[in-house]
């Protein structure tokens, strides 16, 4: 089982914590990571472009010229795609990107991102992570002494308002509940900060 440093809330190291192996130490799966990457960023797409069809865009009501004897080549409408100002054909309509995979595959994934991590030696563990009140200024003095980087990912095991005000301002900082880690998040960030009680419910729940 991998062992990775304890830390309390200072930054200062209180003791080890031993890590599931079958969840943060296993080979990382590169391919399946990058199927599970793919998939979220396809999921995130908008999918609202639109183009008008011969019958949206304007005008083109009349038939241009007879059909015989002009010597010019028979038209229906000066809004066919041929004509300028005519529909496009085939073109991007609103659509959704997203698909799944397999639930195995996603677990696969994560557990894959997880150890990746650790073998990277970006994950800290801290005893517990609590403000009493929101204070931005005190989060920052929080991530300074566990010399987080620029782009960190905070995993909690519960959703926490006073946590969660004190982060939002401080640019490449995130925080998410335990229940709302994924792949994406996990390998954006350099720098995964997680509690014991996070921890604790990754594994329950991926085990």
């Amino acid at each position: 089982m991998p062992k990775v440093a304890l830390y309390n809330q200072s930054g200062s190291a209180v003791g080890e914590i031993e890590l599931a192996d079958s969840i943060f130490g296993i080979e990382p799966n590169t391919h399946v990571l990058h199927d599970a990457i793919v998939m979220q960023q396809a999921s995130q797409r908008q999918g609202t472009h639109d183009v008008k069809n011969r019958s949206e865009v304007r005008g083109g009501g009349r038939k241009p010229w007879k059909q015989k004897g002009t010597g010019r080549a028979r038209q229906g409408s000066i809004r066919s795609p041929q004509w300028v100002g005519g529909g496009t054909v085939f073109g991007p309509t609103p659509r959704s990107y997203s698909y799944k995979l397999p639930k195995k595959v996603r677990r696969l994934a994560l557990r894959s991102a997880l150890s990746s991590k650790v073998q990277n030696d970006e994950i800290k563990v801290l005893e517990g992570l609590e403000l009493s009140a929101p204070k931005t200024k005190e989060m920052v003095q929080v991530l300074t002494g566990l010399n987080a980087g620029r782009k960190v990912l905070i995993v909690t095991g519960t959703f926490d308002d006073n946590l969660a005000l004190s982060v939002r301002n401080i640019p490449g900082v995130k925080l998410v509940a335990a229940d709302g880690i994924n792949v994406l998040d996990v390998i954006y960030h350099d720098q995964f900060i997680v509690t014991k009680e996070a921890v604790a419910k990754i594994e329950e729940v991926l085990a």
